[in-house]
């Protein structure tokens, strides 16, 4: 097998593992936590948390050195679509936030949460790591993401925005 295919492989499987290792990460935290399973669908998890039971449609996205908030590409290397589906940049009507998992190493992680709201306003197809770095493992912004005040009034006061 050639090396490109089994990178593109490697790619996919760690994609799906990412998604687990997301939900898991969050069960343990806000126990109701449900994958999709629905390959088409721009979220790839579904959240409730609070008291007030809010849910919130999750992104997930494997995250090396940037946050990717596109979707709707295909990767590996058979990257030509024959089923009409458009590449899209995530928003408020597709999902609430995206989580980029970046792997520290086989068995460590970090957690990015990006509110879709704050896609929206930068205007942006992706976010170094580096300039994210209050969003590594914040849980008040991923509880708080449909809020937007809050979101832009964090990134803010974090130097987000020059």
């Amino acid at each position: 097998m050639e090396n490109q295919t089994i990178a593109g492989k490697q790619a996919s499987v760690d994609g799906f593992a990412h998604e687990m290792i997301v939900a898991g990460i969050l069960m343990k935290r806000y126990h109701n936590v449900f994958l999709n399973n629905m390959p088409l669908s721009p979220y790839d998890l579904i959240l409730v948390c609070g008291e007030s039971e809010t849910m919130i449609r999750a992104q997930i996205k494997t995250a090396s050195k940037s946050v990717s908030f596109t979707g709707g590409t295909r990767g590996g290397v058979d990257r030509e679509y024959k089923s009409g589906v458009k590449t899209y940049t995530q928003s408020t009507k597709t999902s609430d936030i995206i989580i980029g998992l970046h792997p520290k190493d086989l068995y460590s992680f970090e957690l990015y949460f990006v509110p879709t709201c704050l896609v929206e306003v930068i205007g942006q197809k992706s976010l170094s790591l580096s300039k994210i770095e209050f969003l590594k493992n914040n849980f008040d912004i991923l509880e708080n993401c449909k809020n937007k005040d809050f979101v832009i009034k964090k990134c803010t006061e974090n130097k987000l925005f020059n």
